[in-house]
């Protein structure tokens, strides 16, 4: 049986999904028996997941195609692969009719020099990343609710500083799953 997922990349990120001479396509097809057909000329991909045992394996790779086109790292985006990882998008529209504020709200999320997006992955585990009209998380159950909490708080207004104490709070519960895991 034919099981085929469709997504779309934006042009600028075919090069990460393709990688120096294939290479990232490659082992992104030979990790999971997955096969990718990417057209160059529309960005969109398909995936052809019928030589895959796992049906869900197709889906965690349009996952990880899909984090690569939010912005993600190749290495990154991989880690979609594994169990309990997942990715969660946020559109800044949702959250500001108009240009400036939508501008506005991404920088509130990136932060002075990268520093709250930095205090976000560093005190949370997850991974984010600010592309385009989108703001996107990848991490395991945990870590991610914690961080997707985080970029929560910034999109709707809260302080900075009360966002970082979240942040705080969270660590000790964060480094007593990570122990049990």
């Amino acid at each position: 049986m034919v099981r085929l997922l469709y997504t779309r990349i934006p042009m600028d990120r075919l090069g990460v999904l393709i990688g120096p001479e294939g290479r990232t396509k490659k082992a992104l097809e030979e990790m999971t028996g997955v096969h990718l057909d990417v057209d160059s000329k529309t960005g969109e991909v398909t995936i052809d997941e019928s030589r895959s045992d796992d049906p869900s394996l197709g889906l965690r790779v349009k996952d990880a195609v899909t984090a690569i086109a939010r912005g993600f790292s190749e290495a990154r985006a991989l880690r979609l692969l594994e169990d309990e990882t997942y990715l969660r998008i946020y559109s800044v529209k949702d959250y500001a009719d108009m240009r400036p504020r939508r501008l506005q709200l991404k920088g509130r999320v990136i932060g002075a020099k990268g520093k709250t997006r930095s205090l976000i992955e560093e005190l949370s585990g997850a991974y984010v990343s600010v592309y385009g009209l989108t703001i996107s998380v990848i991490g395991r159950t945990f870590p991610l609710d914690v961080a997707c909490r985080a970029v929560e708080m910034l999109l709707r207004g809260s302080e900075h500083a009360a966002v970082y104490r979240y942040l705080e709070r969270m660590r000790a519960a964060l480094r007593e799953e990570e122990k049990a895991f």
